[in-house]
């Protein structure tokens, strides 16, 4: 069985996602009192070309492609992907409101919405779901009964996940967040 990479995917690639588990690697987390700003500020980022001899087998080598790839302070890599997580957050089981949160997001982050789906669960309440974008996604899953919610923010190209931080912080106002970020697809 042939191994899937984003060079070999070009749908896959297009998308900012890579299918290969050791391409990853952890950078660091960010725990906060959710009345704290998230500190660290961040170096702008920059869509990068690539010659398309590393996109498409067969494609001539003076041709040139957008990879939507991000180099921030000397590292390249395919997308930001964080991990935050709520506790004791309120509205978790508002539907409007976990939707015009995740819009907020999408906004915040200069990202492109495509499609938002969610799922409110019942009797035991909760909501999960995901805003779709161009740039990747942004899911969340809620547990309204112990105040908790788990979210996943990744994006690729130009967009600022970690904006999404603060909208989160402001739409659910939880007593403690914490983040960690990854950078996916990194080239060493």
């Amino acid at each position: 069985m042939s191994r899937v990479t984003m060079s070999n995917v070009p749908a896959l690639f297009q998308l900012g996602m890579d299918l290969d588990p050791d391409s990853s690697t952890a950078q660091g987390a960010i725990t906060t009192d959710a009345r704290a700003p998230v500190t660290g500020a961040r170096a702008p980022v920059t869509g990068a070309r690539v010659p398309a001899t590393d996109a498409q087998p067969g494609a001539p080598a003076t041709e040139e492609r957008r990879d939507f790839y991000i180099e921030r302070d000397g590292v390249r890599y395919a997308g930001t992907h964080l991990l935050v997580d709520l506790w004791g957050a309120e509205r978790l089981d508002d539907l409007a409101h976990v939707e015009a949160t995740l819009r907020d997001c999408v906004e915040a982050a200069g990202a492109t919405l495509l499609h938002i789906h969610l799922h409110h669960f019942t009797p035991h309440h909760g909501i999960s779901g995901v805003a779709v974008l161009a740039e990747s996604h942004i899911s969340i899953h809620t547990w309204p009964e112990t105040g908790y919610a788990a979210l996943d923010v990744f994006m690729c190209g130009c967009a600022e996940p970690h904006a999404a931080i603060e909208v989160l912080r402001a739409a659910f106002r939880p007593a403690r967040l914490a983040a960690e970020e990854i950078l996916r697809g990194r080239v060493w």
